[in-house]
């Protein structure tokens, strides 16, 4: 079986996050690159999804980002995925999701694969839009949120969380899904893995390999920034002191009101 999993890297999470005025865009330079911490997820659904079926089955990290990141992904190899796979182009700078989708669509294309896992958000954009935009593009189905998944008789078996409960979901293969952060923890890369990482192979695509029809890059992009203004200042907290419980209920709810939230 072979399973693809997308994964972007991203400004440490843990990082000042600053915007380029005159750009518009996050500043990366100076900030530790690392691994969207939800395609760590998607990562370990893969690994365990391999482990189960066995036999020959394989996992590759896919990845579109600047060649200078090229070695970041050596986590991710550290971790357990057998290669991985970077789209890198001067000419994709500035694209949106609807150009990113469709760079990493076609990419994808030259990849075949039983099974691809997407992080259900990255952490610097949180759209939570590339997985459906690529899985229009690929033209197959798209099951998300998922907690638990395996291939049963050649077919997906999939438990979706949901805002209730959970669902089970039976799906055909090529497929793509979503993952849950209640999935697995993601696994630590032990040493034996880092080391091995390091004789594992990273292939490079470009914008020549993909023959794209439509432009990609900020040229190609379908969304523009306009502005952008810090959060204003979080001001003090108002203390009330109330006699007793029902008085003290009905100052939360005065106070409500007035927010007009009741």
């Amino acid at each position: 079986m072979k399973i693809v999993v997308t994964v972007k890297l991203v400004p440490d999470p843990n990082a000042e996050k600053r915007i380029d005025p005159a750009t518009k865009r996050l500043v990366r330079t100076g900030v530790e690159t690392v691994l969207n911490p939800y395609d760590e997820y998607a990562l370990e659904a893969a690994l365990q999804i391999k482990e189960k079926v066995g036999g020959d089955s394989t996992v590759t990290v896919f990845s579109m980002a600047p060649e200078s990141l090229k070695e970041t992904l050596r986590k991710a190899l550290a971790m357990g995925a057998d290669d991985a796979v970077l789209l890198t182009d001067a000419g994709l700078e500035g694209s949106d999701v609807w150009a990113s989708s469709y760079a990493i669509a076609h990419a994808l294309k030259k990849q075949p694969f039983d099974l691809l896992i997407v992080g259900g958000l990255t952490d610097d954009g949180s759209t939570g839009a590339v997985p459906g935009a690529l899985a229009e593009y690929l033209g197959l189905p798209l099951v998300t949120n998922a907690r638990k998944a395996e291939v049963v008789e050649g077919k997906l078996q999939i438990e979706r969380e949901t805002d209730t409960g959970y669902q089970i979901v039976h799906g055909p293969l090529p497929c793509v899904i979503t993952t849950a952060l209640t999935f697995g923890e993601p696994r630590y890369a032990s040493l034996k893995g880092i080391m091995g990482a390091k004789k594992k192979t990273i292939a490079t695509l470009g914008l020549s390999d993909l023959g794209l029809d439509q432009p990609v890059g900020t040229a190609g992009s379908k969304t523009e920034l306009l502005g952008f203004a810090p959060p204003a200042a979080r001001g003090k907290g108002r203390i009330v002191e109330a006699a007793d419980g029902p008085s003290g209920a009905m100052a939360i709810f005065d106070f409500l009101k007035e927010k007009k939230l009741v």
